[in-house]
């Protein structure tokens, strides 16, 4: 199997042992699914697939973020708690994955039964000489990291005008570089507060991801995966403090979806553009929702359109008529090891549905032809 490594920026053998270790970022649980984050869950949900069908055992953890600068902004908004609003939005994200047929993971753990964890790893880092304590918050020191920035392959001009659209504060007067990474902070008023050696607060964005790899899969994790939006500032700060905690390599291989476009811009609950995945399931049958995401490859952004829709319920049709039989399997098990092609996938089993069934090669991406929902 070979997989675009982000890093590495091409497409390289991916070699795992038995055991597969994997980490996928998961939602902030203040709205609901949208077609980007299913884009992203698909695409992890098929390769884990094709492990298994390479007789790997897959463990795959996706975190939830149920404590951060966005959830608490949005209970604020809307006067409610922010772990109540956090408990129905993980209810319907559960419904939505289940109904596009992506496999639970083997772990999903939440940032707020992380805190532990969280301090022990800022203490490592500190410990290192990685982190420096100011004004009761403890910031990543980008400084004294060799390989900060290697990952997203930007320079610091770059880093400093992308990092305030996607989160970071460049302008926080107690950092000493602008660059630098909460990893605590003091809480604000109303917001929740833990106790900690370096004042009561909560965790930085970046450092729960972290704190739960490290915890579920260890110091050095085989596939670590998410949109490209996170390469940079989150990936990139993940790594550098897990790196500066541990001393040794944070990730084998580094994976990542591309953006869901709607009307030429990235869907995106700030610019209000999403398209849910609910919404569509009311609309279609969930099979073929699925359908229009293996339809485009991992790694290209593409617009949405609701014709999409309609061409993957004809395939779906198409491929139901053809019936039980594993027509087209072997061709498909090639793409998907070829940077998990799934166009190419689709393809091969559009034309064995001409004159065979093709039901095993639609099952491993996922698609279950048995029954009509």
């Amino acid at each position: 199997m070979r997989l675009y490594d982000t890093a590495r920026r091409s497409v390289v053998p991916f070699e795992p042992g038995d055991r597969v270790s994997m980490y996928v970022c998961g939602i902030t649980p203040y709205d609901a699914t949208h077609l980007g984050h299913a884009a992203t869950y698909v695409t992890y949900d098929v390769l884990q697939r094709r492990l298994e069908d390479r007789g790997h055992e897959v463990h795959l953890v996706r975190n939830i973020t149920d404590v951060d600068d966005d959830i608490l902004r949005a209970a604020r908004r809307r006067g409610v708690h922010y772990l109540d609003l956090g408990h129905g939005e993980i209810k319907r994200f559960h419904d939505d994955l289940d109904a596009l047929g992506v496999l639970r993971p083997w772990s999903e753990p939440r940032a707020t039964g992380a805190i532990a964890d969280i301090r022990g790893i800022i203490a490592m880092v500190l410990e290192r000489g990685f982190a420096y304590v100011s004004g009761g918050g403890v910031y990543f020191d980008v400084g004294r990291s060799t390989t900060f920035g290697s990952l997203s392959n930007l320079d610091r001009h770059e880093m400093l005008e992308l990092g305030p659209r996607r989160g970071e504060r460049p302008d926080d007067p107690l950092k000493r570089d602008p660059l630098d990474f909460v990893l605590w902070q003091p809480s604000l008023p109303g917001e929740p507060e833990w106790e900690s050696p370096w004042g009561r607060g909560r965790p930085g964005w970046h450092v729960e991801c972290s704190a739960l790899a490290l915890r579920e899969l260890g110091t050095t994790i085989d596939l670590h995966g998410g949109g490209t939006d996170l390469v940079y500032p989150h990936h990139e700060c993940e790594r550098a403090q897990s790196e500066g905690a541990t001393g040794r390599p944070f990730v084998r291989h580094w994976m990542h979806q591309a953006m869901v476009l709607q009307d030429g811009e990235k869907m995106a609950k700030s610019r209000g553009n999403l398209v849910f995945v609910s919404d569509l399931l009311n609309l279609a049958d969930p099979a073929a929702v699925r359908l229009v995401l293996l339809g485009r490859h991992y790694r290209h952004p593409w617009e949405w359109s609701p014709a999409l829709l309609d061409e993957a319920a004809a395939r779906l049709e198409r491929w139901r008529r053809a019936g039980a039989g594993d027509g087209a399997l072997d061709v498909v098990r090639a793409a998907l090891d070829d940077d998990l092609d799934t166009p190419g996938a689709l393809a091969a089993i559009d034309a064995a549905a001409k004159s065979t069934g093709v039901s095993t090669a639609a099952a491993l991406l996922g698609v279950d032809l048995r029954h009509h929902h």
